[in-house]
Formats: C-alpha cells, structure tokens, sequence
C-alpha cells in the first residue's frame, strides 16, 4: 500500500528501528525492494534522486513506483531524494509520490529553513511529508549527488560536516519539516577508509529536536551493520542506503559475466542480478529492523 514517511516513521521511532530508503532507478531494483520487503513483512521507502533523472527520467520510472507501492502488500513509501530544483519536486507530485526531500542544503541555513517552511505549507494540504537536509554532507568522487566538493576524505575531513545539535533543533520547529537529514559520520558514495559515527551526536540532535520530527542519516551503506543500529538505538529512523547495493550488483554481474564466459543471456543476467539485489535488500531490511 502507498503511504507517506509519517505513518510509518512514527512506529520505528516508537519501537526503535529504522526505515531503509532504497534508490530504484531501474526496475530491477525497484522489484528486488520491494519484493524483498513483501517478504519479510516489514515498511520500506523507495526513491528516486534528482540526479538518476539523467539515467531514467522520473517521468518513466515514478508511475512504476507508485504502481508497485500501491499493490505492495505491506506499506510502502514513494520518496524523491535530494530534490533541489523547486518545478522538479513539484513535478514527483503530480506523479503521485507521497514524500519530497526538498534539499536547500547548499543555501545559507535562514534561506534554506525559509524554502523548506514556505514548502511544508503546501506539502501539508495534500498529506505528503517533507525531508529536509541541515548543512551540506560530504561526498567522495564516485557519489553523483554533487552537494559538496568530491574528494577523497578520511573519517577526519567528514567531522567537518557534522550538524550542531542547536541548529537542528531550531531548524526542525521553525520550518515543521517531517524528517531532517543530518551528518554525523558518514557521507554519500564510497567511503576512503571504514567510516566512524558519532553517536553522542545523534542523541543529542533527538535531544533537541521536536518529537514529531524524525533523524535521517544519508550515505549508510559502507557502514557497519552494528554502529547502523547503535545510531537507530540513538533516535535515527530513517536511513538512506544504495552505494554499496549498486556496487555488489555490477560486481556480481562482472562475475556471472566471466563464469559463463559471456554467454550467458542479457535475460538471464537480469534476473541474477535482481535475486542477488533483492538479497542485499533483505540483509538491508533484517538489520535495521534491529532485532523486531
């Protein structure tokens, strides 16, 4: 069933796991989601980035979503991920997502919490949730994101992004949002060295947020599956993940490739790749349920 981040965020906050947001710019991983979570009976939020709009063009792959949402057996969410441009969320509307990320992040922090406000409002009258993002997170080269400078960083450089708690609490009560993305350890794309949370933070931005609010950590594939729910413990119930999950699958591919010394059909490397993707899917889904 199509439902929005609210209704399912609010329980995961309440019985502490979090919610796994999977990019599907394809249909291979689109049916390898939520197959997955049809599976094991759990939420999931499904998304497409801005920037996979160039891959496939949300006009082809969002009427695919929200079908697929809509005859899912258990609740799932149509999110837009990293929505910078105001006529392109406006657009994942009226194709019947039921959750928008609108990312001002690169805007100065009055700015940004004055677009996010101003969007809530209509967000609000048509019961979708709003996403935001508090600071610009880090990205390494291989991300496409394109919110920060790419460069090869240590666990070091990314303390340089990390959210003050003061901030986001002030930010989460001016502008209403639903959901606020923060940093505390980790950064999209392909991590340089084994990435390290800070998990005092995490409980201090939950400390100073509203309830009816909820922590996002983007970037968490790469992480280890043991501090992932040590920061859920800490009050994060939303979490992004896909890096890694693309990377497994080409990986997988290449080798399906070399065994069968490519003969293997283009049909049948297709589906190998969704079995091992909706596999990876579930691990995802197992682990951040955190013991539920």
């Amino acid at each position: 069933m199509l439902v929005n981040m609210r209704e399912i965020l609010d329980i995961a906050e309440k019985e502490r796991y979090a919610v796994p947001c999977i990019n599907t710019p394809n249909m291979e991983t689109l049916r390898a989601v939520v197959d997955a979570a049809e599976e094991l009976n759990t939420p999931v939020i499904i998304d497409h980035a801005q920037v996979h709009d160039s891959v496939i063009p949300i006009e082809k792959i969002g009427p695919e979503m929200v079908k697929y949402a809509k005859q899912a057996k258990v609740p799932v969410c149509v999110h837009l991920d990293h929505g910078v441009d105001f006529n392109f969320v406006m657009k994942a509307i009226r194709l019947g997502f039921s959750s928008i990320m609108y990312d001002c992040s690169a805007l100065p922090f009055e700015e940004n919490m004055k677009n996010v406000k101003d969007f809530v409002r209509i967000a609000k009258e048509l019961d979708i949730t709003v996403e935001a993002e508090l600071g610009v997170m880090a990205s390494s080269a291989e991300d496409t994101h394109g919110d920060a400078e790419s460069r090869v960083l240590t666990n070091e450089d990314i303390k340089e992004y990390f959210t003050d708690p003061e901030e986001a609490g002030k930010f989460a009560r001016e502008t209403g949002c639903d959901a606020l993305a923060v940093c505390f350890g980790t950064m999209h794309g392909i991590y340089a060295e084994p990435p390290v949370l800070d998990i005092e933070r995490v409980k201090e931005i939950r400390a100073a947020m509203p309830d009816n609010c909820r922590i996002v950590m983007h970037g968490a594939s790469g992480v280890e599956f043991d501090q992932v729910q040590r920061a859920i413990d800490a009050g994060c119930s939303k979490i992004n993940y896909y890096s890694y999950m693309s990377k497994a699958a080409v990986k997988f591919a290449e080798e399906k490739i070399r065994e069968t010394e490519g003969k293997i059909g283009y049909h049948e490397l297709q589906e190998a790749v969704y079995g091992l993707m909706k596999e990876h899917a579930k691990e995802v889904l197992t682990a951040f349920r955190n013991g539920k």
